[in-house]
């Protein structure tokens, strides 16, 4: 279960939460009652949903580069957090082509600086560091990859997340459990939801192309992904951390989260639905050459389900519905944390129900 009366009081510090993920999840941890410091750039987009849905009113917000180890650190020992939820990264695949020595700083040396600034937490009982499931050496298997397949990556950006995995385990032994702090990472991917405008990312550019009354325009039409909404990854590491907490020893390890196996579709089936869900909209191919990207990627989440008790809740035909849904409040101008909340609220009502 997601126990809300755990996280009442709990001081949780976030690091990326300006981010899409971290917007959700900021308001998550805000609306069970839990106290929240964030620590982040400046939102990555214009518009972005900590701005839309004014997450700044529901937690305490610092504006820093976890690359600035000083600010970092007596940010981090100033709040003396519970629970350490760090999900700071440079998210895009594309990118780190054209910034490969930024990302791997931001992702392997950032991690490497927040475990580090972790150490000298007084209070400190739980770290979930967020990774990926591109830090899998991907071999387009047809199966999905297990927790205990080896680290690797095609793209500077997958490589450098294999590496914070790497940083995560080595903490993990030479310093958090003699310190009875339980660190864990948890990898998933292919979030969507409302919210993200994140550029080269499928369904913000979907959502582009249909507010412009224009064709989108697909690279790789055949990719399957394991898409899921945004709120499933969340919630769990929202479960992860509850059980860290409690038995810091027996769940700091890695950790998969991803949807239901059959929910891992090409990148076609997500346009033919949600094309069908707006008036007037239509996609096409893009024959240009672009750098590489797997064709084929899953993860297994067997080892979640069975010792987490967590499961993945909403189909991805709902999660479609549920972003145009989104998208559309916010074209009308809607209250849009509302609307976030009663998301949140509907989501953890789903999840909860299905544990009985």
């Amino acid at each position: 279960m997601i126990d809300a009366s755990f996280w009442q009081g709990k001081r949780v510090y976030l690091t990326g939460h300006t981010g899409f993920k971290g917007s959700w999840l900021s308001l998550w941890l805000a609306e069970m009652g839990a106290t929240v410091k964030g620590y982040a750039l400046n939102p990555p987009t214009n518009p972005s949903l900590f701005e839309q849905a004014k997450v700044d009113e529901k937690i305490e917000s610092q504006i820093g580069d976890i690359r600035d180890f000083g600010t970092l650190k007596s940010s981090l020992v100033e709040f003396n957090p519970d629970i350490l939820i760090h999900m700071a990264a440079q998210p895009l695949v594309r990118l780190s082509y054209k910034e490969p020595l930024e990302t791997y700083d931001t992702n392997v040396m950032g991690t490497a600086k927040v475990l580090e600034a972790a150490r000298s937490c007084a209070n400190l009982k739980a770290i979930v560091s967020v990774t990926t499931d591109k830090c899998y050496e991907n071999k387009e298997w047809v199966w999905g990859y297990r927790e205990d397949e080896p680290m690797g990556g095609y793209d500077p950006y997958s490589s450098s997340k294999g590496c914070a995995e790497l940083v995560t385990s080595a903490y993990r032994r030479s310093f958090m459990q003699e310190q009875g702090i339980g660190l864990a990472s948890a990898r998933a991917g292919n979030v969507i939801g409302g919210g993200d405008w994140a550029d080269d990312r499928l369904v913000p550019d979907i959502l582009r192309a249909f507010e412009k009354k224009q064709p989108v325009v697909i690279r790789n039409p055949a990719s399957t992904r394991p898409w899921q909404h945004v709120l499933e990854p969340l919630s769990g590491y929202l479960v992860l951390a509850q059980n860290l907490y409690l038995n810091p020893t027996d769940f700091a390890e890695g950790w998969n989260f991803g949807p239901y196996e059959d929910d891992a579709k090409p990148v076609d089936w997500i346009l033919n639905h949600m094309v069908a869900n707006w008036p007037g909209a239509s996609w096409e191919l893009d024959k240009n050459a672009h750098p590489h990207e797997a064709g084929y990627l899953k993860l297994d989440v067997s080892k979640a389900k069975a010792r987490l008790k967590w499961h993945p809740t909403w189909r991805l035909e709902h999660t479609l519905a549920k972003i145009i849904k989104w998208h559309q409040a916010w074209l009308n101008k809607a209250d849009m944390q509302q609307v976030c909340l009663e998301e949140i609220n509907e989501f953890m009502r789903d999840f909860n129900n299905a544990n009985h």
